[in-house]
């Protein structure tokens, strides 16, 4: 085209795209992956498949499900998703070439704003990756269809294909029909028809589905009845840039001013829509999301040093910092160096919901109350919303069993991993542990464990927390991380006389040298009653005392 401006090749936009969204994924927002992948359990079985199925929008679940569980990778995941990104891009491309091959090569760029959209909608980390494969199956059948039946009267195989599509993908086969509306104008103008009846059909045959989901969507979400209004927004900007596509060839014959005034306000518009995106990731939570990471890989000095920089004030975050202080035999130094949120800062209480009690059931692992961490990690994987497992939880859960012994139950949840890709290898190598109390004795990690727990099961609620803490160190005085928690659970409650009572025990366990910094801190200030000002655990009580008056 001779009065083209610049040369936008699709082929340099869609690398470019393909390679900023994976370094986006691998380098700034690998917890997102992690986060996904510990919520679900793929297994590669027949039955898994057709159960998957057997409601609307199955298949794109399934595909979903099967992808993410790359996730476990991060550099994996990563590159899933940018091919993922790459291919609405290149689809919507081909759709608006397909309605007018000449146009200006700037409009090229207009084919980023559905994946930048994407990127905005997936800063909700409930959305699922169904909806995406669901819209990219949908724009690819268009594709198909527009070559395959594009001169046939009245477009009579969509009669087949609209009914099918809704039910592999779910809702978003309404993108289908609008994008078939615009390539084949009035022949296809009577294709909402079947769409209506066919969800209209499954309203009345799937009586136990709310229909709210039926009409929106059965699994594009993690929390079930939420819709991300961006759900309905991206399938009518790409309906929109194909419909447009002629007024874009239009001008493609007129002056070259014109031509730079739209190459200008396209890039104006991608800029935005960029800068929307990078602003829909929330920091606090992404930063929550980030400290349960690194707890699951127990890189507890990363998560301290990120500590050290920026930390959310919130119970959560309080709980993961302090579980890699006494991984990393830190704590009694410098626990009120950090944010501490009250008496739940070590331990929480039980919250009913998928995340919130994570590190906390980690804790519990980690100090030997095997029983605790096994209960936390049951109720998490029956919190999920969507009726999955989680290869995280199930795992955590095999653990607990075997280090009770119980290893016929643990021979139930292996059967799951071992269906797995992931967590294949490890299952079949636990699995040699079972039946076998000297393999597991000898384990470097269950063995101690198992040295560690409570031999006796009882009852306790949380309030006497600090006692059980006691307890299991009492049981075993090898165990220090309980001590530190118990020492530490004291001066969260401000029970500084049990506090005092039991430094004894730090002098004769604790294995220090000297005194640990933070305690040193905490004796000052009790015996200062309170009036050393920069003492950072009178910080912690000043905040408490002035919280409990504004109460």
């Amino acid at each position: 085209m001779k009065n083209d401006i610049g040369k936008y090749r699709p082929s340099c936009v869609s690398v470019l795209l393909g390679v900023l969204a994976f370094l986006f994924w691998w380098l700034c927002c690998p917890q997102a992956l992690s986060y996904h992948e510990q919520y679900q359990l793929f297994q590669m079985t027949g039955g898994y498949f057709l159960d998957s199925i057997r409601m609307p929008g199955g298949l794109a679940d399934y595909v979903s499900e099967f992808l993410v569980q790359f996730y476990y990778v991060g550099w994996m995941g990563a590159l899933v998703l940018a091919l993922l990104y790459v291919a609405l891009q290149r689809l919507t491309w081909r759709l608006m070439r397909r309605r007018r091959k000449e146009m200006p090569s700037s409009c090229v760029l207009l084919s980023l704003l559905p994946p930048i959209l994407l990127l905005a909608l997936m800063g909700d980390e409930s959305v699922l990756l169904s909806y995406t494969v669901a819209l990219l199956l949908s724009l690819l059948m268009a594709v198909i269809a527009d070559v395959c039946w594009r001169d046939h009267w009245m477009s009579w195989p969509d009669v087949l294909v609209v009914p099918l599509c809704y039910w592999l993908i779910g809702p978003v086969a309404w993108t289908y029909v609008a994008l078939r509306m615009v390539q084949s104008g009035r022949r296809s103008l009577w294709l909402p028809l079947p769409m209506l009846l066919v969800q209209y059909a499954a309203s009345r045959c799937l009586v136990q589905s709310p229909l709210k989901m039926i009409w929106l969507g059965l699994n594009y979400e993690r929390t079930p009845m939420q819709y991300h209004v961006l759900m309905l927004l991206i399938p009518i900007v790409v309906v929109a840039l194909v419909a447009s596509a002629g007024g874009f060839g239009r001008l493609a014959r007129r002056s070259r001013k014109l031509q730079n005034s739209l190459a200008v306000l396209i890039l104006l518009v991608i800029c935005g829509a960029c800068w929307w995106a990078v602003n829909s990731y929330d920091r606090e939570k992404y930063e929550l999301i980030r400290q349960d990471y690194l707890v699951r890989h127990e890189r507890w000095s990363e998560l301290i040093q990120r500590a050290d920089n920026y930390q959310v004030k919130d119970a959560f975050s309080s709980n993961c910092v302090n579980l890699a202080l006494a991984k990393e035999r830190r704590l009694a130094d410098g626990m009120f160096d950090y944010y501490q949120s009250g008496e739940d800062a070590l331990i929480m209480p039980m919250v009913r919901n998928l995340t919130s009690n994570i590190p906390t059931a980690e804790a519990f692992w980690h100090l030997g109350m095997v029983n605790s961490a096994f209960r936390y990690m049951f109720d998490l994987q029956e919190s999920i919303l969507n009726a999955r497992k989680s290869g995280r939880f199930t795992k955590r859960i095999v653990e607990c069993l075997i280090v009770n012994g119980q290893y016929q139950s643990a021979a139930k949840h292996l059967a799951l991993l071992k269906n797995t890709i992931f967590y294949r290898k490890w299952a079949l190598e636990t699995e040699k542990l079972l039946y076998h109390d000297n393999l597991v004795d000898a384990h470097p990690l269950y063995g101690r464990l198992r040295q560690f727990r409570f031999k006796n099961d009882f009852l306790y609620n949380y309030a006497e927390i600090d006692k059980m803490l006691g307890q299991l160190f009492v049981n075993n005085p090898q165990n220090v991380m309980a001590l530190d928690y118990f020492m530490g659970e004291m001066l969260l409650k401000g029970n500084v006389q049990g506090f005092l009572q039991y430094m004894s025990w730090v002098q004769q366990h604790g294995g220090y040298q000297f005194m640990p910094n933070g305690y040193q801190d905490a004796v000052r200030y009790i015996q200062s009653h309170g009036l050393e000002k920069n003492s950072a655990y009178g910080r912690y009580v000043r905040r408490m005392m002035n919280a409990d008056e504004e109460g």
